[in-house]
Order: C-alpha cells, then sequence, then structure tokens
C-alpha cells in the first residue's frame, strides 16, 4: 500500500512544484510593462503648413513678382518672420531671380510697432551685385514680403551684424526704414528716389 501512496505524493508534489512556476511565469507576464505599438505611417502627426507669399524680382529685373511658398506653421512672431525670410533668401522655384544671396543668415529680428527691424549677415551686402534697380528690387522684396504676410508690419529697417547702414551698395538709403510699396513692380524702371548716389 505504501508503494502507490508513495507514487501518489511524488506526482502531486511534482504537480504543485509545476502550478506553482506556471503562476510566478504568469505573475512575470502579467507584471510586465506593455511596449507601446510603434507608430505607422497614418499614425504620425501631420506636420502643420502655411502658405506665405514671398516677392523676388522679375526675370527682366524690372520689378517685383509674388511667389506662393508653404512653410512650417510657427507659433512665435519672431519664429514666423525667421522662416519667411529663409524662405526669402532660399530664392525662387521658377523664373524669377533671387533678390538676396543664399548665403545672407537672418541675426535677429524684432517688430517696434508697425517697424520690423531684422540684423542680417554681412554677406547681405558682400553678395549684393549692386546697381540702384537691384538694391531697390532687395529693399522692397523685404519689406514687401513681410507686409503682406504680417499685416501689421509696413516698413522694415536693415541693419548689418546689428548696426544701421546707410546704404547697401551706394545707391538706397538705409538710414530710415524702407515702407512696403506694392505698385512697385508695376512701375518704370526709374520709380524711386535711389538717395544717394542714384545712378
Amino acid at each position: 500500500m505504501q508503494g502507490p501512496f508513495k507514487s501518489r505524493l511524488l506526482l502531486l508534489a511534482v504537480l504543485v512544484v509545476l502550478l506553482a512556476i506556471g503562476a510566478m511565469v504568469a505573475r512575470q507576464y502579467l507584471l510586465a510593462p506593455k511596449m507601446a505599438p510603434e507608430l505607422s505611417e497614418s499614425m504620425e502627426p501631420t506636420r502643420q503648413l502655411r502658405e506665405v507669399l514671398l516677392y523676388f524680382a522679375s526675370s527682366e529685373g524690372i520689378g517685383l513678382e509674388s511667389e506662393m511658398r508653404e512653410i512650417e506653421d510657427c507659433l512665435a512672431e519672431e519664429d514666423c518672420l525667421r522662416a519667411t525670410l529663409q524662405a526669402l533668401i532660399a530664392g525662387p522655384t521658377g523664373e524669377r531671380v533671387a533678390v538676396l544671396s543664399s548665403r545672407v543668415l537672418v541675426q535677429k529680428i524684432s517688430v517696434d510697432g508697425a517697424t520690423a527691424i531684422v540684423s542680417f549677415s554681412r554677406e547681405l551686402v558682400a553678395g549684393h551685385p549692386g546697381g540702384s534697380m537691384s538694391e531697390l528690387l532687395t529693399v522692397h522684396a523685404l519689406a514687401n514680403t513681410l507686409a503682406v504676410n504680417f499685416p501689421h508690419i509696413r516698413q522694415v529697417r536693415i541693419l548689418i551684424e546689428g548696426a544701421p547702414v546707410e546704404t547697401l551698395k551706394g545707391h538706397v538709403d538705409l538710414r530710415d526704414p524702407i515702407a512696403a510699396d506694392f505698385d512697385f513692380g508695376r512701375l518704370p524702371v526709374n520709380k524711386g528716389a535711389a538717395r544717394p548716389g542714384g545712378e
């Protein structure tokens, strides 16, 4: 009688051990942190974009023409101004002509009432081709681009390396802010008073 009893006792002990191991494994599985499922492409947050209107020189170089562009949306005004100017510096996508060297850097931007104050790197001067019309196109492209996208801004004060300058290459007076002029592109080549030393 003792033989079968011992066998049953041994079998029961083995079952108890197996149940204990199973319970431990199940507990570990239930308590393990669940891995978050990977985001599929359809679940990724979509980039918020905003449209801006940029002004470049016409292919004939006698006026300004606008071009629509998309930039990443922004919350802070300074970030939006900077992104808009960076798009202008990047240049046109069609037959229009860039008004700024691609090496120009936007160093600092602030707004005082209706005036945007923008400090550019020295490449704005060093990389500029000069000439009264070319300078007029550059400064009005800057002023118009900011004014059309930020209606409270009506003019731009241009600084180089944080300091005021009289002119880029001796033609357009930069001692005062440059006002936006949306008629500029439709007027004759001689439009504008290019003081001092105009051609």
